[in-house]
């Protein structure tokens, strides 16, 4: 498989990620009829608005795609990223209508989107193309990986192997443990802290006073990962690859 070749079967992989919910309107979240146990409300949920985060998602990698493939098809530092990122977009493709009727086989997947998501985040150099490169690939990744711990905790507590508040609790400490072990490891990313603080934060905002072991333990997680991706960035800062602003002559000049 060429290079290329790989380039534009991510922009496919992309557009049907994107695309997806189209085909399964009305998706707010697995049906509690699918759960032998009735919660009404899952600590672990969070508020409805984080979910637009989807809409930045689908757009920054649609757009990485498409600058991929029309002006680093032969880029290295591009090529090692995408068969990770090929994978972890065409389970996200089928993830919505799966998750329509199974939150285990959903979990599973989502799982693997978020493995597939990490590996090419590690593989993604932040410099000459940070914006079109690192940044969409590190929210896509700092999100699932929230995502996932969100996934598991609905169904653990769902199928009664945990209470609800317990296995809030466990896959909190799971995401808040990876967050931070990528969030030291990529120096470079901030982004995939902030993306993870997004999710922590809408936790805290539709749980607040009503279940304050969650909020509490969201705060302190957000704290944790605010101060490593505020290394991150001041790091990058210093000259390791942090953020810098785009350069037109980087993203549009020949390569």
């Amino acid at each position: 498989m060429t290079p290329r070749l790989r380039a534009g079967l991510v922009l496919v992989a992309a557009l049907a990620f994107g695309i997806s919910p189209v085909f399964t309107q009305g998706f707010k979240g697995y049906d509690k009829s699918q759960f032998p146990i009735l919660i009404a409300d899952p600590a672990i949920l969070p508020a409805g608005y984080a979910f637009s985060i989807w809409g930045l998602i689908y757009l920054w990698l649609f757009a990485h795609a498409a600058f991929g493939l029309w002006k680093r098809a032969g880029d290295a530092n591009w090529d090692r990223v995408r068969l990770p990122l090929l994978g972890s977009l065409g389970i996200g493709a089928i993830w919505l209508a799966v998750a329509v009727r199974s939150p285990f086989w959903a979990s599973v997947l989502i799982t693997l989107m978020a493995a597939g998501a990490l590996v090419a985040l590690v593989r993604a150099p932040a410099r000459p193309d940070r914006w079109l490169l690192l940044a969409p690939v590190a929210i896509y990744a700092g999100w699932l990986s929230a995502a996932t711990g969100v996934s598991w905790g609905v169904l653990l507590a769902g199928f009664g192997v945990m209470p609800d508040t317990g296995a809030a609790l466990v896959m909190l400490t799971l995401v808040l443990a990876l967050a931070l072990a990528m969030q030291f490891r990529l120096r470079r990313a901030p982004e995939y802290g902030i993306t993870v603080i997004w999710a922590l934060a809408a936790i805290i905002a539709r749980q607040g006073a009503d279940n304050p072991v969650i909020s509490g333990f969201a705060a302190l997680a957000i704290l944790l990962v605010g101060g490593a991706a505020l290394r991150a960035g001041s790091s990058g800062s210093a000259g390791t690859g942090g953020f810098t602003p785009p350069d037109p002559r980087g993203i549009f000049g020949p390569r």
